[in-house]
């Protein structure tokens, strides 16, 4: 009942997040850059060279007080198919991604490789994995053609309709012992006004799910 209830205020909040960037347009750009430090909005950080042509972005960050070592678990088990988010579950779910948030580390979630798919919903076209260097960086990429909803290869050119992303999160012990916690989504899409409108949603709904994530991810390290 307790947890029912968490996720009813949760989803009430996150709503309410989103609303209010929709109608409050500054807000957008600080949620795009929340809790980054300037060094860590200009820097050049893993996965940055694979979209070229970046039309939308956010760079969100945390400091975790616990050692690198402590949230990669956490990190490396994304995935609607494996630990879920950590963000707004019932939110997600109401849109059918049927996503169940992990409170725990689950080890057979543990052994992520490159080429792996980390699922965002059952039905979307997965992100896959990368580039992983543990306990530091987790590169994910969505090469998709809209029109029939499949990953291109990398090694393919786009089609005329497509989304191009990259989404890392980056790892960095701090000098006092604790962790940065960096989450960086640049995302590119064929020039279409439908594309500009749609993707403009999406992504302030990304922004609000990804700074819960990381703040899911920041509750969990503590309580394990």
């Amino acid at each position: 009942m307790v947890r029912v209830l968490n996720n009813i205020w949760e989803t009430v909040c996150g709503g309410a997040f989103v609303l209010g960037l929709f109608i409050l347009p500054f807000l957008r750009s600080k949620y795009r850059t929340w809790g980054s430090t300037e060094e860590e909005l200009n820097r050049e950080l893993p996965g940055d060279e694979s979209v070229k042509d970046v039309k939308g972005w956010y760079n969100h960050a945390i400091t975790i007080n616990a050692a690198p070592a402590d949230v990669w678990p956490w990190v490396v088990q994304l995935g609607q198919n494996k630990g879920g988010f950590y963000s707004y579950e019932l939110l997600e779910n109401i849109v059918g991604s049927k996503i169940h948030n992990a409170e725990n580390i689950v080890p057979e979630f543990q052994n992520t490789l490159v080429g792996d798919k980390v699922m965002m919903t059952p039905k979307s076209a997965p992100y896959i994995v990368a580039a992983i260097e543990p306990g530091q960086s987790f590169v994910l990429r969505l090469r998709v053609n809209l029109q029939t909803q499949e990953t291109v290869d990398n090694n393919q050119p786009l089609p005329d309709k497509y989304q191009d992303s990259s989404w890392l999160f980056f790892l960095e012990e701090t000098a006092e012992g604790a962790t940065r916690l960096i989450s960086r989504s640049r995302n590119d899409w064929n020039h279409s006004k439908t594309n500009t409108f749609i993707y403009s949603i999406f992504g302030v709904i990304s922004q609000v799910m990804d700074r819960k994530m990381l703040k899911g991810i920041k509750r969990r390290v503590y309580e394990q």
